[in-house]
C-alpha cells in the first residue's frame, strides 16, 4: 500500500510564541509536497503551495513565485495526486465548506487522520488576509499581525483554495481542524481565508498516514515555553480577527 506522508516545518506553538526564524528553505519543502501552506520568515506574507509551486501572498493580497532560498518557519506540504476527487455545490460560508469536507472524511473513517485538499472553483466572495515581514523574537504571532496583518476581499473569481486538515489531538503540533489559504487561477491574487462563499468546485482529498516534522535546529528554539502557546490566541488567529 502506498504511503502519503505530510511534512511539517516546525510546529505552530513555536511560530504562535514567535519563533519566526528559518527552519528550512522552500527548495526543501517543495521536495515534499506539491500541495501546502504556511508563511515565511519574520511572517513575511502567506504560503500557498499548488502544482508544485510556491507563492507568497502580499499584504496587499497580490502574490508572486517564492525564491527557492526564501526561509521557512513553518509550513506544510504533501502529494495530493491519487486523492479522492467529488464535486462541491454552494457553498454559502467557509463553516458549510468545513463541515462538508469533514464529512468526507468521517465517510472514510478519517476523523483521525490528517488530510489535504485542494477545491478549484469559483467563488462569489473571498474574505483573506496577509502580513507584512517583522523582525522579532518571542514576539508572539497574535501581537506581529496586529501590527501588520491587513484583511482584503476578492469577489467573482475562479481560484483554488488549499486546505489542510489536522485532528483535534494534534493541536498545538498544527491547529487542530481545517486551515484554508486561497490562490486565484491567474495566480495573482490570494492569501490566508477567514470567510469564503463558493459557487461551486472539484475538490481533491488526499488522506496522509504518516507525519514527518522538521524541528528547528538552533539553541534559540529550545528557550520557547511551547506549552505556554495560548489555543485560543492561536484560534482567533486563525480566523483572522486575532
Amino acid at each position: 500500500m502506498k504511503s502519503n506522508a505530510i511534512y511539517q516545518v516546525s510546529t505552530l506553538q513555536a511560530l504562535a510564541l514567535g519563533y519566526t526564524r528559518p527552519v528550512a528553505t522552500v527548495k526543501e519543502l517543495l521536495e515534499h509536497g506539491d500541495t501546502g501552506l504556511g508563511t515565511f520568515e519574520n511572517v513575511d506574507g502567506e504560503m500557498i503551495i499548488l502544482d508544485g509551486v510556491c507563492y507568497q501572498a502580499k499584504q496587499d493580497g497580490s502574490i508572486e513565485s517564492s525564491d527557492d532560498e526564501a526561509g521557512v518557519p513553518f509550513a506544510v506540504a504533501g502529494f495530493v495526486s491519487g486523492g479522492r476527487s467529488f464535486n462541491m455545490g454552494e457553498m454559502p460560508n467557509i463553516d458549510s465548506i468545513k463541515t462538508e469536507l469533514t464529512l468526507k472524511i468521517e465517510e472514510d473513517f478519517g476523523l483521525n487522520s490528517i488530510h489535504i485538499a485542494r477545491i478549484d472553483g469559483f467563488f462569489e466572495t473571498i474574505h483573506a488576509r496577509a502580513g507584512a515581514p517583522y523582525r522579532s523574537q518571542h514576539v508572539s504571532l497574535k501581537d506581529i499581525l496586529s501590527k501588520t496583518q491587513k484583511d482584503f476581499s476578492f469577489e467573482k473569481t475562479y481560484g483554488t483554495l488549499v486546505c489542510v486538515y489536522y485532528p483535534d489531538y494534534m493541536d498545538g503540533i498544527n491547529a487542530s481542524g481545517w486551515h484554508m489559504h486561497f490562490v486565484s487561477k491567474d495566480r495573482k491574487s490570494g492569501g490566508h481565508v477567514f470567510e469564503v462563499a463558493m459557487s461551486s468546485g472539484e475538490c481533491l482529498l488526499q488522506k496522509m498516514d504518516r507525519i514527518e516534522i522538521q524541528l528547528p535546529r538552533e539553541a534559540a528554539f529550545d528557550t520557547y515555553s511551547l506549552k505556554e502557546a495560548s489555543n485560543d490566541e492561536i484560534a482567533k488567529v486563525e480566523q483572522g480577527n486575532g
